[in-house]
């Protein structure tokens, strides 16, 4: 695919992407929403690939959808739900729970963890993103907003169920319906951010974090934990969990990563796991 505003690169076991509109914020669009589902397919399917970092290029990470195309729904009519409707579209993520399947939500579904590099502005589709993104870092003083009570629209992309779940009622319900400017510091404090650096360090320490991620976890191992994470956020029952997790050792205890883990602990030495490609299926998880 012609990439023309998304960007993407392979290093040292991370696949880094870029939402690439710089003189427009990084602003969402339906081009760049088919792009970014086509980079995420295909870093997914990308034995090399051990980690996802997604940042935006530029000063911003994503200010939100475009306001030119918001613009036009509002003088056009044009109904939205069908405008969003793309043929052939990529579907990274699908087909592990039904759930999933679904614009953002496929983040759940992907084999590989995925961080959000929030390098500057977050509002609305951008906070979406980062949202369903796996691990959250930002730069000191980042700006992050939901957006849409102030231009008169509701609660986007699932905000209103994954944002209380993340950070809380209380929390949730003041970002959503003041969509005031939250600040990383706050946000790091409330528990929607992992950390927040500096912006002279920033680059440097969430690239190191990926890396030591990519170095030294088990792929296989990885991508099971998330499959458990999301599975049990959509329900209640912890012994369920319990047994689950059960079934699952005992599975990952006969793969060669588990025997590679138990060779460098006992050894002391760092952990040389395999890739995680299609011939190598995961234990299937409980639905």
């Amino acid at each position: 695919m012609e990439l023309k505003v998304t960007r993407f690169a392979v290093e040292d076991g991370v696949g880094r992407v870029w939402l690439h509109r710089p003189d427009r914020g990084n602003s969402w669009t339906n081009r760049m929403n088919v792009e970014y589902r086509w980079v995420m397919s295909t870093l997914d399917a990308d034995p090399a690939v051990r980690v996802i970092l997604v940042a935006g290029s530029g000063r911003h990470f994503c200010v939100g959808a475009d306001v030119k195309a918001l613009g036009h729904y509002a003088g056009s009519g044009e109904d939205y739900v069908s405008s969003l409707q793309v043929e052939d579209l990529p579907r990274p993520g699908h087909g592990v729970r039904a759930e999933y399947d679904h614009d953002i939500v496929w983040h759940w579904g992907l084999r590989k963890p995925v961080i959000a590099a929030i390098n500057g502005s977050c509002a609305a589709m951008g906070l979406a993103i980062a949202a369903f993104c796996d691990l959250r870092f930002a730069v000191a003083g980042a700006k992050l907003t939901t957006a849409g009570a102030k231009v008169a629209l509701p609660a986007e992309y699932g905000l209103s169920w994954l944002l209380p779940r993340i950070i809380g009622l209380t929390h949730s319900t003041d970002w959503l319906l003041s969509s005031r400017v939250v600040l990383a510091e706050e946000a790091q404090r409330v528990g929607f951010l992992n950390d927040v650096f500096s912006a002279d360090e920033f680059d440097t320490r969430v690239a190191a974090v990926a890396r030591e991620m990519a170095r030294t976890m088990s792929p296989r191992a990885a991508a099971v934990t998330k499959r458990q994470i999301y599975a049990d956020l959509l329900h209640g029952d912890v012994g369920a969990s319990v047994e689950e997790s059960k079934r699952l050792i005992g599975a990952m205890m006969r793969t060669d990563d588990f025997k590679e883990g138990a060779r460098a602990l006992r050894e002391r030495s760092p952990p040389r796991f395999g890739p995680l490609d299609d011939a190598d299926p995961l234990p299937a998880p409980r639905v």
